[in-house]
């Protein structure tokens, strides 16, 4: 069974973006880096070779990878969600209840999340523990140093990009 994984238009799109520049420009290029460096004679030496076989390791791993996660993402349209409760790609208002201060991030795909851009995966602890709550409701989360209690205070559709 294949683990669909939830990726926003925006997210699915910078992926395919980078697995075209990996497949048109940057492997392209480390194969004549290739050519180049074994045109120079002993490979076993030859650091310049092992420098360029080792960026292709990187380059064909990471073309695996991007092609995995495109083939299972499950994609969603940010600006057609509800926001009657917490869901994929809302922007959800936090208050702390111990430390009164208020956070907001937007519900993302594990791949999108980037906690200084305001956006967790919808997938971690915090994102799991919102998932179908509403405006008032309490959500109780572990986090590494303590528990922590958070009140729902806002949900919003994502800003337009």
């Amino acid at each position: 069974m294949v683990v669909r994984v939830p990726m926003s238009v925006n997210g699915h799109e910078r992926l395919r973006k980078e697995l075209m520049r990996l497949e048109r420009q940057e492997r392209p290029e480390v194969i004549k880096a290739i050519e180049v460096a074994r045109a120079h004679g002993d490979l076993k030496e030859n650091a310049e070779y092992h420098a360029a076989k080792e960026r292709q390791g990187h380059i064909e791993g990471r073309i695996m990878e991007l092609k995995d996660k495109l083939g299972r993402a499950e994609v969603i349209d940010c600006s057609q969600v509800s926001c009657e409760r917490v869901v994929f790609g809302t922007v959800v208002s936090l208050m702390d209840l111990d430390t009164e201060e208020e956070l907001r991030y937007q519900l993302l795909g594990p791949d999108e999340a980037d906690v200084k851009e305001g956006s967790i995966s919808v997938l971690s602890p915090l994102g799991r523990a919102m998932i179908g709550k509403v405006v008032g409701d309490e959500v109780r989360v572990q986090t590494p140093g303590r528990v922590r209690e958070l009140e729902i205070i806002e949900i919003n559709p994502p800003a337009a990009e």
